[in-house]
Protein backbone atom coordinates (compact mmCIF):
# COMPACT_ATOMS: atom_id res chain seq x y z
CA UNK A 1 0.00 0.00 0.00
CA UNK A 2 1.26 3.38 -1.00
CA UNK A 3 2.50 5.75 1.64
CA UNK A 4 0.14 8.43 2.56
CA UNK A 5 0.93 11.77 1.50
CA UNK A 6 -0.28 14.86 2.91
CA UNK A 7 0.63 18.02 0.79
CA UNK A 8 3.02 20.20 2.72
CA UNK A 9 1.32 23.86 3.85
CA UNK A 10 4.10 26.50 3.85
CA UNK A 11 4.73 28.52 6.79
CA UNK A 12 4.10 31.80 6.89
CA UNK A 13 7.11 33.60 8.44
CA UNK A 14 7.13 37.90 8.90
CA UNK A 15 9.28 37.98 5.82
CA UNK A 16 6.86 36.10 3.74
CA UNK A 17 3.54 38.00 4.96
CA UNK A 18 5.86 41.44 4.56
CA UNK A 19 5.95 40.39 0.94
CA UNK A 20 2.49 39.21 0.52
CA UNK A 21 1.71 42.77 1.75
CA UNK A 22 3.68 45.04 -0.50
CA UNK A 23 1.69 42.95 -3.78
CA UNK A 24 -1.97 43.49 -1.80
CA UNK A 25 -0.90 47.26 -1.90
CA UNK A 26 0.37 47.58 -5.07
CA UNK A 27 -2.60 45.67 -6.44
CA UNK A 28 -5.09 48.20 -4.77
CA UNK A 29 -2.77 51.03 -5.53
CA UNK A 30 -3.27 50.43 -9.57
CA UNK A 31 -6.66 49.13 -9.32
CA UNK A 32 -7.97 53.54 -7.20
CA UNK A 33 -5.08 54.63 -10.00
CA UNK A 34 -7.59 53.22 -12.84
CA UNK A 35 -10.80 54.12 -11.04
CA UNK A 36 -9.79 57.83 -10.87
CA UNK A 37 -8.39 57.61 -14.55
CA UNK A 38 -11.85 58.52 -16.20
CA UNK A 39 -12.49 61.28 -13.91
CA UNK A 40 -9.69 62.83 -13.81
CA UNK A 41 -9.60 62.53 -18.42
CA UNK A 42 -13.65 63.97 -17.55
CA UNK A 43 -12.16 67.28 -15.57
CA UNK A 44 -9.19 67.59 -17.96
CA UNK A 45 -11.05 67.77 -21.36
CA UNK A 46 -13.66 70.01 -19.23
CA UNK A 47 -11.14 72.20 -18.09
CA UNK A 48 -9.43 72.33 -21.54
CA UNK A 49 -12.94 73.11 -23.05
CA UNK A 50 -12.98 76.26 -20.68
CA UNK A 51 -9.66 77.49 -21.38
CA UNK A 52 -10.56 77.26 -25.44
CA UNK A 53 -13.05 79.59 -24.70
CA UNK A 54 -11.44 81.84 -22.48
CA UNK A 55 -8.81 82.68 -24.74
CA UNK A 56 -11.09 83.12 -27.77
CA UNK A 57 -12.70 85.75 -25.44
CA UNK A 58 -9.36 87.30 -24.62
CA UNK A 59 -7.65 87.16 -27.98
CA UNK A 60 -11.01 89.91 -28.97
CA UNK A 61 -10.79 91.89 -25.27
CA UNK A 62 -7.44 91.93 -24.53
CA UNK A 63 -6.36 95.10 -22.72
CA UNK A 64 -10.02 96.53 -23.38
CA UNK A 65 -12.19 95.52 -20.26
CA UNK A 66 -14.54 98.17 -20.55
CA UNK A 67 -14.45 98.14 -24.48
CA UNK A 68 -15.70 94.57 -23.60
CA UNK A 69 -18.59 95.47 -20.83
CA UNK A 70 -19.84 98.56 -23.05
CA UNK A 71 -20.01 96.20 -26.22
CA UNK A 72 -22.21 93.44 -24.05
CA UNK A 73 -25.37 92.68 -23.80
CA UNK A 74 -25.21 93.24 -20.08
CA UNK A 75 -24.49 97.17 -21.15
CA UNK A 76 -27.42 97.09 -23.81
CA UNK A 77 -29.85 95.89 -21.76
CA UNK A 78 -28.98 98.52 -19.08
CA UNK A 79 -28.98 101.27 -21.78
CA UNK A 80 -32.25 100.23 -23.54
CA UNK A 81 -33.85 100.08 -19.30
CA UNK A 82 -33.14 104.24 -19.50
CA UNK A 83 -30.59 103.54 -16.30
CA UNK A 84 -28.14 104.69 -19.39
CA UNK A 85 -28.76 107.92 -21.87
CA UNK A 86 -26.88 109.17 -24.25
CA UNK A 87 -26.77 113.03 -24.75
CA UNK A 88 -29.13 114.48 -27.64
CA UNK A 89 -26.82 116.46 -29.59
CA UNK A 90 -24.87 112.72 -30.59
CA UNK A 91 -20.51 113.85 -30.16
CA UNK A 92 -17.45 112.17 -31.67
CA UNK A 93 -16.87 109.74 -28.34
CA UNK A 94 -20.76 108.56 -28.39
CA UNK A 95 -20.75 108.15 -31.77
CA UNK A 96 -17.83 106.31 -31.71
CA UNK A 97 -18.99 104.38 -28.69
CA UNK A 98 -22.47 103.35 -30.38
CA UNK A 99 -19.85 101.03 -32.54
CA UNK A 100 -17.95 99.11 -30.51
CA UNK A 101 -17.37 95.70 -31.31
CA UNK A 102 -17.71 96.40 -35.24
CA UNK A 103 -15.21 94.01 -36.97
CA UNK A 104 -11.68 95.76 -38.09
CA UNK A 105 -11.40 96.69 -42.21
CA UNK A 106 -8.91 98.16 -43.85
CA UNK A 107 -10.50 100.82 -45.84
CA UNK A 108 -13.88 100.62 -43.92
CA UNK A 109 -15.80 103.53 -42.84
CA UNK A 110 -18.79 102.59 -41.90
CA UNK A 111 -20.80 99.84 -39.14
CA UNK A 112 -21.96 97.88 -42.37
CA UNK A 113 -18.30 97.97 -43.82
CA UNK A 114 -16.14 97.65 -40.04
CA UNK A 115 -14.02 100.28 -39.66
CA UNK A 116 -10.16 101.10 -40.10
CA UNK A 117 -8.83 104.14 -37.32
CA UNK A 118 -9.04 106.79 -39.74
CA UNK A 119 -12.64 105.62 -41.36
CA UNK A 120 -14.12 105.39 -37.44
CA UNK A 121 -12.93 109.33 -37.07
CA UNK A 122 -13.92 110.26 -40.24
CA UNK A 123 -17.50 108.25 -39.51
CA UNK A 124 -17.76 110.08 -35.74
CA UNK A 125 -16.63 113.31 -36.82
CA UNK A 126 -19.05 113.60 -39.88
CA UNK A 127 -21.63 112.27 -38.04
CA UNK A 128 -21.83 114.63 -34.76
CA UNK A 129 -19.78 117.32 -35.67
CA UNK A 130 -20.82 117.54 -39.71
CA UNK A 131 -16.98 117.37 -40.97
CA UNK A 132 -15.50 115.82 -43.73
CA UNK A 133 -12.00 115.10 -42.48
CA UNK A 134 -9.16 114.26 -44.60
CA UNK A 135 -8.98 110.29 -45.05
CA UNK A 136 -5.76 109.53 -43.90
CA UNK A 137 -4.50 109.62 -40.26
CA UNK A 138 -1.62 111.54 -41.41
CA UNK A 139 -3.65 114.48 -43.27
CA UNK A 140 -6.06 114.28 -40.05
CA UNK A 141 -3.33 115.31 -37.52
CA UNK A 142 -2.63 118.66 -39.42
CA UNK A 143 -6.88 119.43 -38.37
CA UNK A 144 -8.00 121.14 -35.44
CA UNK A 145 -5.42 122.92 -33.18
CA UNK A 146 -2.53 121.16 -31.67
CA UNK A 147 -3.36 120.15 -28.05
CA UNK A 148 -0.80 119.43 -24.98
CA UNK A 149 -1.29 115.55 -23.16
CA UNK A 150 -2.08 117.05 -20.10
CA UNK A 151 -4.74 119.51 -21.44
CA UNK A 152 -6.24 116.50 -23.35
CA UNK A 153 -10.36 116.47 -23.27
CA UNK A 154 -13.05 114.34 -24.23
CA UNK A 155 -13.39 114.09 -28.23
CA UNK A 156 -9.68 114.80 -28.67
CA UNK A 157 -8.20 112.94 -31.27
CA UNK A 158 -5.01 110.67 -30.16
CA UNK A 159 -2.23 110.03 -32.92
CA UNK A 160 0.55 107.36 -32.62
CA UNK A 161 3.25 105.85 -34.64
CA UNK A 162 2.42 101.96 -34.84
CA UNK A 163 4.15 101.92 -38.60
CA UNK A 164 7.25 103.62 -38.00
CA UNK A 165 5.82 107.17 -39.69
CA UNK A 166 4.30 109.74 -37.07
CA UNK A 167 0.42 110.06 -36.84
CA UNK A 168 0.23 106.58 -38.70
CA UNK A 169 -2.36 105.44 -36.31
CA UNK A 170 -5.65 107.55 -34.61
CA UNK A 171 -8.25 107.17 -32.05
CA UNK A 172 -10.93 109.67 -29.98
CA UNK A 173 -10.25 110.45 -26.27
CA UNK A 174 -12.61 109.50 -24.00
CA UNK A 175 -10.97 110.83 -20.94
CA UNK A 176 -9.52 109.03 -17.91
CA UNK A 177 -6.47 108.22 -20.73
CA UNK A 178 -8.80 106.18 -22.50
CA UNK A 179 -9.34 105.95 -26.03
CA UNK A 180 -11.20 104.29 -28.53
CA UNK A 181 -10.28 102.96 -32.10
CA UNK A 182 -10.19 100.13 -34.65
CA UNK A 183 -6.97 98.59 -34.06
CA UNK A 184 -5.78 96.55 -36.77
CA UNK A 185 -7.35 93.24 -38.44
CA UNK A 186 -8.81 90.40 -36.61
CA UNK A 187 -9.75 92.74 -34.01
CA UNK A 188 -13.08 95.10 -33.28
CA UNK A 189 -13.79 98.80 -32.30
CA UNK A 190 -12.52 98.55 -28.80
CA UNK A 191 -11.19 100.78 -25.74
CA UNK A 192 -7.77 100.80 -24.71
CA UNK A 193 -6.05 102.48 -22.23
CA UNK A 194 -2.76 105.19 -23.43
CA UNK A 195 -1.22 104.29 -20.35
CA UNK A 196 0.13 100.38 -21.29
CA UNK A 197 3.70 100.98 -22.48
CA UNK A 198 3.14 100.23 -25.71
CA UNK A 199 0.76 103.21 -26.45
CA UNK A 200 2.26 105.29 -24.15
CA UNK A 201 5.99 104.88 -26.23
CA UNK A 202 4.30 105.29 -29.58
CA UNK A 203 1.92 108.87 -28.70
CA UNK A 204 3.13 111.03 -31.11
CA UNK A 205 0.17 114.15 -29.85
CA UNK A 206 -3.17 115.24 -30.21
CA UNK A 207 -5.66 117.37 -32.10
CA UNK A 208 -8.84 119.37 -30.85
CA UNK A 209 -11.32 119.53 -33.64
CA UNK A 210 -14.13 122.08 -33.54
CA UNK A 211 -17.36 121.36 -34.99
CA UNK A 212 -18.56 122.54 -38.89
CA UNK A 213 -21.62 124.86 -37.41
CA UNK A 214 -19.43 126.26 -34.81
CA UNK A 215 -16.29 127.30 -37.05
CA UNK A 216 -18.37 129.08 -39.34
CA UNK A 217 -19.83 131.65 -36.60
Amino acid sequence: MPPHYTPSIPTLTPRSLWHAGKILLAASTLALAGCATNPNTQQQAENSSHLIIRDSYLSKTKSDPLGAYLASSDFNRVRSSGAYSEPRTPSLVSTALEVLGVKYKFGGESPNTGFDCSGLVSYAAEKSLGLKLPRQSSEMARQGISVKRSELKRGDLVFFNTRGARFSHVGIYLGNHKFVHAPRTGSVVRIEDMNIAYWKKRYNGARRLVAANTARK
